[in-house]
């Protein structure tokens, strides 16, 4: 294992993981694995004032706005959080969504779906692709530019935000200017070299990607394009892409691998490996200069 080449504050996390024995998210409660992930936001830095922060439901889905200043026709991001289907939400966010909204000067929309396993497939999809359409009907009057969308997530957020550009384009009446997916859940099959390679000593391990792939898809087929969008033959014409891969992910292979893919169909894609971090890495700004690089990187791309 390569940790001589972990940067600093995450190596220090990773040895700290593997001096515990790398204790696997199998012997936690549902609870305790929700709670743990709350209590690690106190990696991600000191969460930054926004101008206007609400709260709002429509047609049943809850979704939180960051607004950085007075101004309209501001650029719109819709954020899908991470979590791996069950956990996660605005307060293990929060951080992030502030300061995209802040250093971007977007209107950040963050959408509340719905958990495993109280809610599985395809109601987190049904959540996502649902709040993308009633954004982009209702974010003008809110302040936003309802022609300059760009879908956004982490990890299984990633994956619900390809997943939900796939649905638009095969609906055909509108599809963002672009998304970003940050390490993306892509492979339920979990089939990937890097999975095996960064599976089991780098936090976020192969059990804690393949329980939240377990609970979610519940009954559905694992090799369905929505279940493993990876396997999708059909992204010709998707928007401009821009992925994030982390170095000590067991998600990296299958990332880049989407890149590649995205380039054979013609779209307009990008991607950065960010070397000496492991998945998640995007939420420990307090730690990771690789963290605050990708927001930088990530706000430069929703400005452009």
């Amino acid at each position: 294992m390569s940790q001589l080449y972990l940067e600093d504050g995450i190596k220090q996390l990773v040895s700290e993981f593997i001096a515990a024995g790398c204790p696997s998210v199998r012997e936690q409660s549902l609870e305790e694995r929700r709670q743990g992930y709350i209590a690690s936001t106190v990696l991600a830095g000191e969460p930054e004032a926004v101008f206007e922060v609400k709260t709002l439901s429509l047609e049943g889905i809850e979704l939180t706005l960051f607004k950085p200043s007075a101004d309209n026709n501001l650029p719109v991001v819709i954020y899908y959080h991470g979590g791996c289907f069950v956990s996660g939400g605005i307060a293990t966010h929060n951080q992030q969504l502030r300061k995209i909204a802040n250093d971007s000067g977007a209107l950040v929309v963050a959408v509340s779906y719905r958990l495993a396993p109280e809610h599985v497939y395809p109601a987190a999809h049904d959540d996502a692709f649902n709040a993308a359409n009633l954004v982009q009907q209702h974010c003008q009057q809110w302040g936003g530019d309802n022609t300059n969308i760009t879908l956004m997530g982490d990890s299984a957020g990633g994956h619900l935000a390809l997943v939900t550009c796939l649905r638009l384009k095969a609906k055909g009446e509108w599809l963002p200017k672009k998304q970003v997916l940050i390490y993306p859940m892509l492979d339920a099959t979990a089939k990937s070299q890097s999975y095996i390679d960064n599976g089991d000593k780098y936090i976020i391990t192969r059990d804690t990607l393949l329980t939240g792939f377990d609970m979610y898809l519940d009954w559905h087929h694992r090799t369905d394009v929505e279940a493993s969008p990876l396997r999708s033959q059909d992204l010709a014409g998707l928007p401009e892409t821009h992925i994030i891969t982390a170095e000590f992910d067991p998600l990296l292979d299958e990332g880049e691998q989407l890149f590649r893919n995205l380039l054979d169909a013609g779209v307009n894609a990008h991607c950065r490996r960010y070397l000496g971090v492991i998945h998640g890495f995007f939420q420990l700004a307090g730690v990771s200069q690789s963290a605050r690089d990708a927001m930088v990187q990530i706000t430069h791309i929703i400005r452009s």
